[in-house]
């Protein structure tokens, strides 16, 4: 049985160029311009991989390939993208893709990179955490609620960010510049103090007088969230 492939690309002569050279290859092809509808075809359909263009007019193919792989879909992805900048390719692997093609490609090479993500064994994907813990701290991602031992914690929109970064790396070392990178979208050293103020402010409203601290200065190397001593 021939392979189906998912294809979402808004430039119709892309689009069909792509189209035709994956079915004379020998796959059978789905083929849209639309993000939306290639969101609610890779929910709905069986495809053995997804091919999906970074930029689309209602729906790009970041918002589409997180949505995606919220909704369970583990189907090995690439993004194709004119955007050659490195961050922007880690934005792309991080929201899910398997591999990243920069416009302009040939066919021949996205064919090849379509064989190779396909013989990869599938990874289990889990469903997505909506309730972090540590200790007695829980944070609710729907809610957006932080509560400690019942207490109900008022956090700012940008120290919700740095508590989920924190907690998602328990145990773990977080530098300052993951924190600059990850939080502030930050690739250079602003020179100043901006995560030492913050992470003070949080730490003043998750570890309350005569709680057991969660949030510590690792000396030398930045922080890290944790419930042991």
């Amino acid at each position: 049985m021939a392979r189906r492939i998912l294809l979402v690309e808004d430039d119709t002569e892309t689009r069909d160029y792509i189209a035709r050279g994956l079915t004379q290859a020998g796959y059978t092809v789905e083929a849209t311009g639309s993000g939306r509808e290639g969101l609610y075809l890779a929910t709905g359909g069986e495809f053995d991989a997804l091919v999906l263009d970074r930029m689309l007019p209602d729906l790009d193919g970041l918002a589409l390939l997180k949505s995606a792989r919220a909704a369970g879909v583990g189907q090995p992805a690439i993004l194709l993208t004119a955007m050659s900048a490195i961050d922007e390719r880690v934005r792309g692997l991080r929201a899910g893709a398997d591999d990243y093609l920069v416009k302009p490609f040939s066919f021949a090479e996205l064919e090849a990179r379509l064989e190779a993500v396909m013989r990869r064994p599938p990874e289990p994907r889990d469903a997505p955490e909506t309730v972090l813990t540590c200790g007695d701290l829980t944070l609710d991602l729907i809610a957006r609620r932080a509560e400690r031992d019942g207490r109900q914690i008022d956090l700012q929109p940008r120290e919700f960010q740095m508590l989920e970064f924190l907690m998602r790396r328990q145990g773990r070392v977080v530098t300052r510049t993951m924190l600059l990178e990850g939080i502030w979208d930050y690739h250079f050293d602003p020179k100043t103090n901006v995560i030492d103020v913050h992470v003070s402010r949080l730490r003043r409203k998750v570890d309350a007088e005569g709680e057991t601290p969660l949030i510590h200065t690792v000396r030398g190397a930045g922080y890290m969230m944790s419930a042991g001593n």
